[in-house]
């Protein structure tokens, strides 16, 4: 069996460097706790591929075309197929004055946001602060061990599958004609990254679902018992 682009395909991997076997990161708790890498803000759930979309790299994609709904495979994947091989042009110097304009105290392997770009710090001194905006991977061979664990083919299975990925756990969700509605009822915080998470979700299923022209979006508020309270009087 294999799988096509377009399709949905839920997997787990746990990914090493392949110069030194070093553990880069997990979709398992397990074994992220067994490698001394479990981290309390990580969220340790299986990743979704959607095929031929680039939301995996291509290494990962290439690998999963060619497996089976419970099959486990170890790949090696070069730079090229992975985070993309190193630029030296990227590294570059910034005054230290820069950074401390916006309330910044840069340190060796701080990350920080330039411009809209991630960069990491690389060494401070006299004034000067050396920062890399290459991935922290580019440039290495990474060895993958992957589980595919399921292919979705129900609409709202993959729906939701999206919303797991954005940090969302919608009530409800309905995939009728050419809509998906979904529900978030009163238990679901809303905070700002609700807003932000849901917008790109929305965005994420009118991509990757060519079926799908319409996201409707239901969100459930109540009262609470001393809003209630303060009403009254």
């Amino acid at each position: 069996m294999s799988f096509k682009d377009g399709e949905f395909v839920k997997i787990d991997y746990t990914a090493k460097k392949a110069a030194d076997n070093s553990f880069v990161y997990t979709t398992m708790e397990k074994v992220a706790k067994d490698s001394d890498a479990f981290s309390e803000e990580t969220r340790y759930i299986p990743q979704l591929v959607v095929l031929g979309k680039n939301n995996a790299i291509k290494g990962v994609e290439d690998a999963v075309k060619g497996m089976a709904v419970g099959e486990t495979k170890t790949v090696q994947i070069e730079p090229r197929d992975a985070f993309g091989e190193r630029d030296e042009k990227l590294v570059n110097v910034m005054r230290l004055s820069d950074f401390r304009e916006r309330d910044m105290n840069p340190v060796p392997g701080m990350q920080v946001n330039i411009d809209g770009r991630i960069a990491t710090v690389k060494s401070v001194n006299s004034g000067r602060v050396i920062v890399d905006m290459n991935h922290p991977l580019a440039g290495e061979k990474l060895l993958y061990e992957i589980k595919v664990l399921a292919k979705l083919d129900a609409d709202a299975d993959k729906v939701k599958a999206l919303a797991e990925s954005y940090s969302l756990t919608p009530d409800n969700v309905i995939v009728e004609g050419k809509a998906a509605r979904i529900r978030f009822g009163e238990k679901v915080e809303k905070n700002a990254d609700f807003l932000v998470n849901k917008a790109a979700l929305a965005d994420a299923i009118l991509r990757f679902m060519p079926n799908v022209d319409k996201v409707i979006a239901e969100e459930e508020y109540t009262r609470t018992a001393p809003e209630k309270e303060k009403a009254a009087k």
